[in-house]
């Protein structure tokens, strides 16, 4: 009985995508991010609660909202502003995770993205096709919000780096869960994450989780989606490439840092889990 009540939701899910597909429709999905993850940290000079301190400030960094506004073939995807920044703690110091908040924007009709970061100082506009994701369809579905959704799955390999900031010759796997409701028929999600026949409203990629908490559709306001334009073009390949690069290079300051100073007035920082 169960199965057959799951074929005909599924069944009627695909009904409406069918009928809503003829239609010209236009929204903002908001996204809650959260990570998974242990904090150890290396000091001789802090206390309980200063070491608290910084561990709920690594915390806030991954704990962000992302916009997706999209139409059936177009998006963009960025990071909510917030008035508030950053507090420093007692010592003065001031934790950034990641780089300056981007555009992404996405033509899955065209099947291409732009791209527009800001990192170390530079802006850059990669621009590339879209990756075709093998999506694994499974069986299990749940409701999120008032929106009954599917499950689907992928492998995906990801570069994998030494202490020394060198790549590793292997990559590693990680598993990708998405859950899409086809009441909303949009081939989208966040990040760069679509090729699946609705709107991906929660996403587990390895320990970091996407969970979408309000969805607007069709708004009084026609929404404008524009593509970004600004920055040094490169390719999805040339930019990985300078990102190594850097990395490599400031791991290797860091390693060099450590040996000409005293390790025991240093603070190491590590994120794991």
């Amino acid at each position: 009985m169960t199965k057959i009540i799951q074929y005909l939701a599924i069944t009627f899910l695909l009904l409406i995508t069918t009928l809503v597909n003829a239609q010209d429709f236009q929204g903002k999905a908001y996204y809650q991010t959260k990570r998974n993850f242990s904090v150890s940290l290396d000091s001789t000079k802090m206390d309980d609660a200063q070491q608290k301190a910084i561990q709920d400030m690594i915390r806030k960094q991954f704990e962000k909202t992302y916009i997706l506004t999209f139409s059936k073939t177009e998006s963009t995807y960025v990071e909510e502003e917030k008035l508030d920044k950053p507090a420093p703690n007692s010592s003065g110091m001031v934790f950034k995770i990641g780089g300056l908040g981007g555009v992404l924007y996405k033509n899955t009709k065209e099947n291409t993205f732009a791209d527009a970061q800001e990192m170390f100082g530079k802006k850059f506009l990669i621009k590339d096709s879209l990756r075709k994701i093998e999506w694994k369809t499974e069986k299990e579905t749940k409701i999120i919000g008032k929106y009954l959704c599917l499950k689907a799955t992928f492998i995906e390999m990801i570069d994998d780096y030494n202490t020394d900031g060198s790549k590793k010759e292997k990559q590693t796997e990680r598993l990708i869960t998405a859950w899409y409701t086809p009441e909303i028929p949009v081939s989208n999600g966040p990040k760069d994450y679509q090729g699946l026949p609705g709107l991906i409203l929660e996403l587990h990629e390895g320990k970091m989780h996407y969970v979408c908490n309000k969805i607007v559709m069709n708004p009084k306001e026609k929404i404008k989606i524009v593509a970004p334009t600004k920055g040094k073009e490169v390719n999805e390949k040339e930019y990985k490439k300078i990102m190594d690069k850097q990395q490599k290079k400031m791991m290797e300051n860091f390693h060099d840092g450590r040996k000409k100073g005293n390790d025991g007035n240093r603070m190491t920082i590590t994120i794991g889990g």
